[in-house]
């Protein structure tokens, strides 16, 4: 059974960075995406970073975090990780892992959208003050 297991968030101030990571267990999807979701209090959830799960490690990234948001995978560890620069209010809240269960072509992206993740973690939060 995959379990995805989220971790490293926390409270920083304005300007500050964070690391999160994503351990996955059991998942052997290694053509699959992998992505970073945050939800904040009385918003919907929206799409953070993806990566495939190929040697590649093919990233896309939403707009409001270009530049600042770093994320990886590392193959090995089965483990995806975010790293968050130059933190913002507007980027806090609870951040959730999540995969896929089907395999991306070659040199494809993977795309935005929520509905293409099978699994997820419980999410870890993170606060930003100003």
């Amino acid at each position: 059974q995959v379990q995805l297991v989220e971790s490293g968030g926390g409270s920083v101030q304005t300007g500050g960075s964070l690391r999160l990571s994503c351990a996955a267990s059991e998942y052997r999807n290694n053509r699959g995406c992998m992505g970073w979701f945050r939800q904040a209090p009385g918003k919907e959830r929206e799409a953070v970073a993806t990566i495939t799960t190929t040697s590649a490690g093919l990233t896309y990234y939403a707009d409001s975090v270009k530049g600042r948001f770093t994320i990886s995978h590392d193959r090995a560890k089965n483990t995806v990780y975010l790293e968050m620069n130059s933190l913002k209010p507007e980027d806090a809240g609870m951040y959730y892992c999540a995969a896929t269960t089907w395999a991306v072509g070659p040199g494809d992206y993977c795309a935005l959208r929520q509905d293409l993740y099978r699994y997820w973690g419980q999410g870890t939060q993170v606060t930003v003050s100003s």
